[in-house]
């Protein structure tokens, strides 16, 4: 069973856990985690299929080809190439049903799928031993698999093919594989795809997760997964999504506003994923030029950029030669008392998670069913969260904290420990206003 998390607004919480609320100023240490991990589903002809797989950067330019079916460059990869540009892990998973391994005499592809018809095996007596055969195995004109045998019994299976151990092997110039058939991509049974992938994901921890449907339903079961999460499980990341309309005016959304001209019009959410998660909890996004292969349309009119900042909307625009990201913003438009201005920059998005994901990993591993509730262990939690603050300060993610701002002490219960805290927020610059006085 998962841990208690999320607000609270009364003292009557049931499961154990950590229950923390951030207004405006109205793992198991103290340390800061690092952040740079995301998720996103993807639809291709090769790979796991619904199985969430951790990818490193590593991983994807050295292993592209047995995780994806495809070299690091290939135009199908893109995606993955956007992603990872400002990341360093991403939790992917493919999505779809059924499909079809492909096949030929002597093995099955591992996966289902069209891209398993490009396989070929290629047999050849071996020249140095009598009775023994050099099987190789092709994949679109490459060679991925070599294996020196006296029988299909002695194949070992690898990253590609499951081979077929009764087969009976003789020489052959090459046999292609067929009948791979990709897995059901119909769009009117995406939604359930998707939820399927929501919930694998509820079991993972990443910064960012990226909707790369365009379709409404689809991304309003993201954002609503996104604020269920953050408001009700306590665990803070920010969702990312092109166009969402009603699913957006809330802090924990990114609403991409600029569409892609030579692709999928939604395809920046995979870069702009890759941004929210990467960027580090005392930086911002702003200004930040886009480094991606896509074409992005910028035509926009200064009056428009101030409409769109204003109704919430992560935005491109040109500066000279580059595309740089207008404003690091979410998409919160309407403030209360509870979420102010502040709430509308991603940056303090990102200090404020950085703040609940640490603690509640701190209290949930290191206090949680351990540690006495009494003035020592309240004692300890504070030290502990005036430690943690002070590292956010000293890389100039908060300022003039002190450690009075953190107050813990002892719930309505012998159980419960309340802490109040205080931080404020640095931001990156955003304006300039200069009076020059000419004498």
């Amino acid at each position: 069973m998962a841990l208690g998390g999320g607000t609270f607004v009364t003292q009557n919480k049931i499961l154990p856990g950590s229950y923390i609320n951030f207004v405006s100023a109205a793992k198991a240490t103290a340390a800061l985690s690092d952040r740079g991990i995301a998720t996103i589903p993807y639809y291709l002809d090769w790979g796991a299929l619904n199985e969430m797989i951790e990818v490193s950067t590593g991983d994807l330019q050295k292993n592209s080809l047995k995780l994806f079916g495809y070299d690091y460059t290939a135009p199908e990869l893109k995606p993955f190439r956007e992603l990872f540009k400002n990341i360093r892990i991403g939790y992917l998973y493919r999505i779809g049903e059924g499909g079809t391994e492909a096949y030929n005499d002597f093995a099955t592809a591992k996966y289902p799928g069209e891209r398993g018809n490009k396989l070929k095996v290629v047999i050849d007596d071996n020249a140095d031993n009598d009775g023994y055969f050099d099987v190789t195995l092709i994949l679109d004109g490459s060679p991925v698999d070599v294996q020196t045998v006296q029988s299909a019994a002695d194949l070992v299976d690898n990253d590609f093919v499951v081979w077929k151990k009764e087969a009976t092997l003789d020489t052959t110039a090459g046999v292609n594989f067929e009948g791979g058939v990709s897995p059901d991509g119909n769009p009117d049974k995406m939604k359930g795809y998707y939820s399927k992938y929501l919930e694998i994901a509820e079991g993972f921890s990443f910064n960012a997760i990226g909707c790369p449907s365009d379709d409404e339903d689809v991304k309003g079961l993201f954002a609503a997964f996104t604020k269920r999460m953050r408001d009700e499980q306590g665990v803070k990341f920010q969702c990312v999504l092109h166009n969402p309309g009603k699913s957006s005016d809330y802090e924990g959304v990114v609403d991409i506003q600029n569409s892609v001209v030579d692709e999928a019009e939604q395809s920046l959410v995979y870069w702009v994923t890759g941004v929210i998660a990467g960027t580090n909890v005392n930086k911002s996004a702003l200004n930040k030029v886009y480094d991606g292969e896509y074409t992005v349309d910028v035509n926009f009119t200064q009056t428009r950029l101030e409409q769109l900042i204003k109704g919430g909307k992560f935005t491109f625009h040109r500066v000279g030669a580059d595309v740089r990201v207008l404003s690091d913003i979410n998409s919160l438009v309407n403030v209360t008392l509870e979420k102010g201005e502040d709430f509308k920059q991603n940056q303090t998005i990102r200090v404020i998670d950085q703040i609940a994901n640490d603690i509640a990993v701190l209290f949930n591993t290191k206090y949680l069913g351990v540690v006495p509730n009494d003035a020592d262990g309240r004692i300890s939690l504070w030290a502990d969260i005036v430690k943690h603050h002070e590292q956010l300060q000293t890389i100039r993610a908060i300022e003039n904290f002190k450690g009075e701002d953190v107050k813990v002490s002892q719930g309505d219960t012998k159980r419960s420990v309340v802490v109040e805290d205080m931080v404020s927020v640095v931001n990156a610059m955003a304006q300039l206003y200069m009076t020059c006085v000419v004498a």
